[in-house]
C-alpha cells in the first residue's frame, strides 16, 4: 500500500491505472469503514482511501479540534483490508488559499434547499463543506466509483445528486449500514459515548424500526407527522434530545405522503453530547 500526500504524487500515481475505486474518510476507521472497502474492491483493482478531517464541514460548536485522529491505526487496517493507496492530504493540500488560520475557500458547491433540512438545519453549511471538499477529492483522484455508506443518508443523496448533475463519470456505490451487535449504526462518534450511554444507544435504531412497524400497520390510516411526534417523544422519555425524527421519501427525501411506496425514516439525536444518525429504509 501507498501512503501519497500531495495531489501531484497522487496523480503521478494513478497513471496507467485503467479503473480506480475512492473511499473518502475522515480516519479513526472503523469495521464500517473496512466494509467500504471491501465493496470498492468488487468495483476495480485499485482502491484509494483518503483520510482528511475536513474542517470546511464543521461547523463554529463543532468536534473538529477533538475530532479522532488514529492515523497509523487507520493505516494498519488499511494495508490489512487491501487498499492500493492511501491519501492523506494537508489542510494547506486541500485548500490552496489556506493562510494558517482560515481556508479562504471563496467557491463552493452549492446546493439545493433539501441540503438546509434534516441534518442540514442544525449543521448549516456542513453539506455545502462536505460536498466541496468530495469534489475535490474528485479531482484529485479521477475515480470511476466512489463508495459510501448508507448510515448518512442525507450525505449520500446529496453527492448523488451532485454526480449527476455534474455530470460527473463517476459511479456513486451505497454500502450498507455495518452495525454492533446491539443494532447501534458504527460511527466514529460512538467513541464519544461513556459506556452506560453506548449500552443505551441502541434505542435509536430499536425505535426506528418500531416506526416502520407503526407505518406498515396503519394502512390507509397513515399519518406520519403523529408518528414521528410519537417516537420523538418516546426518545425524549429516555433522555435523549432529539434533533429530528423523519419520515422521507427513498428517491427525493421529500416529506412522505400516503401513496408512497419506498420511504426512508431518519432520525438524528444526541445522547449525553454526542449526536448520532440512523435510518431505515421500508419499502410499503
Amino acid at each position: 500500500m501507498q501512503t501519497i500526500h500531495t495531489i501531484v504524487d497522487l496523480r503521478l500515481a494513478l497513471q496507467g491505472q485503467h479503473s480506480v475505486a475512492l473511499v473518502p474518510t475522515m480516519g479513526n476507521l472503523h469495521a464500517g469503514h473496512l466494509d467500504l472497502v471491501k465493496l470498492a474492491k468488487q468495483q476495480a483493482p485499485c482502491v484509494v482511501v483518503s483520510i482528511f478531517v475536513n474542517p470546511l464541514q464543521f461547523g463554529a460548536n463543532e468536534d473538529l479540534v477533538n475530532y479522532p485522529r488514529t492515523l497509523a491505526a487507520d493505516c494498519e487496517k488499511l494495508q490489512a483490508a487491501g487498499a492500493s493507496m492511501v491519501f492523506i492530504p494537508t489542510v494547506a493540500e486541500m485548500y490552496p488559499d489556506f493562510d494558517g488560520q482560515a481556508l479562504n475557500q471563496s467557491i463552493t458547491v452549492q446546493l439545493p434547499a433539501m441540503a438546509d433540512d434534516l441534518c442540514g438545519a442544525s449543521r448549516p453549511g456542513h453539506f455545502a463543506g462536505m460536498a466541496t471538499v468530495v469534489l475535490k477529492l474528485f479531482n484529485a483522484v479521477m475515480p470511476q466509483f466512489a463508495v459510501f455508506g448508507k448510515k448518512d443518508y442525507q450525505q449520500l443523496f446529496v453527492l448523488q445528486q451532485m454526480v449527476k448533475q455534474f455530470n460527473l463519470p463517476i459511479a456513486i456505490i451505497a454500502a450498507e449500514t455495518v452495525r454492533e451487535p446491539s443494532g447501534l449504526a458504527m460511527s466514529s462518534r460512538n467513541g464519544y459515548l461513556s459506556q452506560a450511554e453506548k449500552s443505551q444507544a441502541s434505542q435509536l435504531h430499536a425505535e426506528l424500526q418500531a416506526l416502520c412497524e407503526k407505518i406498515k400497520g396503519q394502512g390507509p390510516k397513515l399519518d406520519f407527522l403523529a408518528l414521528e411526534k410519537e417516537t420523538v417523544l418516546k426518545l425524549e422519555s429516555q433522555g435523549w434530545h432529539v434533533d429530528y425524527v423523519a419520515i422521507r421519501t427513498a428517491s427525493q427525501l421529500k416529506p412522505a405522503l400516503v401513496h408512497d411506496s419506498d420511504l426512508v425514516v431518519l432520525a438524528a439525536a444526541k445522547l449525553g453530547t454526542t449526536r448520532l444518525i440512523d435510518n431505515v429504509s421500508l419499502k410499503l
